[in-house]
C-alpha cells in the first residue's frame, strides 16, 4: 500500500482543515488506518485510528471531541478533519496503514509522506 497525505496548510487558531489521505492498491479497506503527527524537536505521536470498516475510531485525548476521523473504501481515503485548531496541534502530520487500531508506530507497517498543519495564535 502506498499512502499520499495532503491538505495541510496554514490557519488561524480556531480555524478547521481536513487532510486527506489517499491510497493505491486494491488491499486499502482490509487495513486500519491511523493518523500521528510530529512537531519540531518531539517524538512522532498518535493523533486518530479507525478500523477497516470504518465502524470503529479511537482518539487522542488532545484532540478528542475536536478531530474526527473517517474513511471511504470506495475512494481509497482516509480523512482528518481538525476543527478548533490551537497553536499546539501544529507539526507534520502522517497517514499509516496496519492490521491493528494501534497507537504505537510499529504497529503500523506502511506511512504516507506527511503534511504540514501550521497553527497562527
Amino acid at each position: 500500500v502506498q499512502l499520499q497525505a495532503f491538505g495541510g496548510g496554514l490557519v488561524q487558531a480556531g480555524g478547521s482543515l481536513r487532510l486527506s489521505c489517499a491510497a493505491s492498491g486494491r488491499t486499502f479497506s482490509s487495513y486500519d488506518m491511523g493518523w500521528f503527527r510530529q512537531a519540531p524537536g518531539k517524538e512522532r505521536e498518535f493523533v486518530a485510528a479507525i478500523s477497516w470498516s470504518g465502524g470503529s475510531t479511537y482518539y487522542a485525548d488532545s484532540v478528542k471531541g475536536r478531530f474526527t476521523i473517517s474513511r471511504d473504501n470506495a475512494k481509497n481515503t482516509v480523512y482528518l478533519q481538525m476543527n478548533s485548531l490551537k497553536p499546539e496541534d501544529t507539526a507534520v502530520y502522517y497517514c499509516a496503514a496496519g492490521q491493528a487500531m494501534g497507537v504505537m508506530r510499529y504497529e503500523y507497517e506502511y506511512w504516507g509522506q506527511g503534511t504540514q498543519v501550521t497553527v497562527s495564535s
